[in-house]
């Protein structure tokens, strides 16, 4: 009993410099940041930089700006451009990915060279991504000349500065939108606990659908969040930045997803053929489903880093292209060049919600099934 006392003082010991570091300047500043957020710090220049602010609480009046606000038509715009980029940056990264690993998990010859090319860029960081990429992607240079190879014309696309934009809506539609997905997704939820014979969960999923459903029909299209229609999409200057995001990343789902193929028994795909099943039979039916937990982990991560994606933008396009502009970008033009220092807060706050919409449903799913084995 004294043996286990000693050890466990010395666990506290070892940890307690980690739990006060991390509550300090991870929790802590997280905790500063969502109180200055309600604040009127850095409206008034004069008190931006004092020495001893006058700051006073103004609620959500800078998140309600943010969302409403005849001024911040920018961050609703680089909002929507996260999501397509988010979007399409996972798409990108997994379906490389796993094209990679289906091939070297053939054996092909140089495995282990090939293996490195496609690993080497996520040794990269960032910077140096976007600086060899803003480079090639330069509009009378680069790619835009590899036409000229076969003889034909160069290409004008102007991959890091065109103001085209497909796939426009009307930011007014948001909330009708939001609803109609959530309740899409609690549908799906309820008919997937529904053939589990999860009869609790099916009905109160089904009906928090509904009602979401029903809002979204009878409610949502009279909800005016600005006094006109402002349209937002996605900015074809964005294309250039998730080639260059998808070069890098596409070599660390790779590497998951090779780990994860030359972990299935090879009973199970023999037992596949046996039963008659051809090669596309065999992936679809066995490997596709036992690589299902190694996607979702990749999607987690992949999401994480999209989502707060700041390095990759500012090396590419540089600060002031609003074509290509991301919150956290914004968030530290507002905090750092404007000295708006709780507009900058609110823009971090709001992003760390969006990273928590993605990080805390799979670490509770997580937990619960590690909770399920023991």
């Amino acid at each position: 009993m004294k043996g286990l006392t000693k050890d466990r003082l010395w666990a506290i010991a070892v940890l307690l410099p980690s739990i006060i570091l991390v509550g300090v300047f991870v929790y802590g500043f997280i905790g500063r940041t969502i109180y200055v957020s309600t604040t009127d710090w850095g409206n008034d220049p004069a008190q931006a930089l004092a020495e001893h602010p006058i700051i006073q609480g103004v609620g959500l009046a800078n998140y309600k700006e943010l969302f409403t606000g005849f001024l911040q038509g920018r961050f609703r715009q680089e909002l929507v451009s996260t999501i397509f980029f988010t979007v399409f940056f996972i798409l990108g990264c997994l379906g490389m990915g796993l094209g990679l690993a289906l091939i070297l998990d053939r054996n092909p010859k140089g495995e282990g060279l090939w293996r490195t090319i496609f690993l080497f860029p996520m040794s990269l960081s960032f910077i140096v991504t976007g600086t060899i990429w803003r480079w090639m992607l330069q509009p009378q240079g680069g790619v835009n000349m590899a036409p000229t190879l076969l003889g034909a014309k160069p290409s004008t696309f102007g991959w890091l500065s065109s103001t085209d934009a497909i796939w426009k809506f009307d930011w007014n539609k948001l909330p009708l939108i939001t609803a109609g997905l959530v309740g899409l997704v609690l549908a799906w939820m309820a008919l997937s606990a529904f053939q589990r014979s999860d009869r609790t969960r099916a009905a109160v999923a089904a009906v928090c659908a509904a009602l979401l459903l029903g809002w979204a029909l009878l409610v949502g299209p009279n909800i005016k969040m600005l006094p006109a229609p402002e349209l937002h999409g996605f900015n074809l200057a964005l294309i250039g930045i998730i080639i260059a995001a998808v070069w890098q990343m596409s070599g660390y789902t790779m590497a998951l997803y090779l780990a994860g193929l030359r972990g299935i028994p090879e009973e199970l795909r023999e037992a596949a053929h046996v039963d008659g099943a051809n090669e596309w039979q065999m992936y679809r039916s066995v490997v596709f489903p036992l690589l299902a937990p190694i996607t979702l982990s990749a999607m987690i991560i992949l999401g994480h880093i999209s989502l707060k994606i700041f390095d990759l933008v500012y090396a590419m396009a540089g600060p002031d292209n609003t074509f290509t502009s991301v919150p956290a970008l914004n968030m530290y033009l507002t905090s750092f060049r404007q000295n708006q220092f709780a507009m900058g807060a609110a823009i971090g706050t709001i992003l760390l919600i969006l990273v928590a919409f993605v990080i805390v449903p799979y670490l509770s799913s997580q937990f619960r099934s590690e909770e399920g084995h023991a």
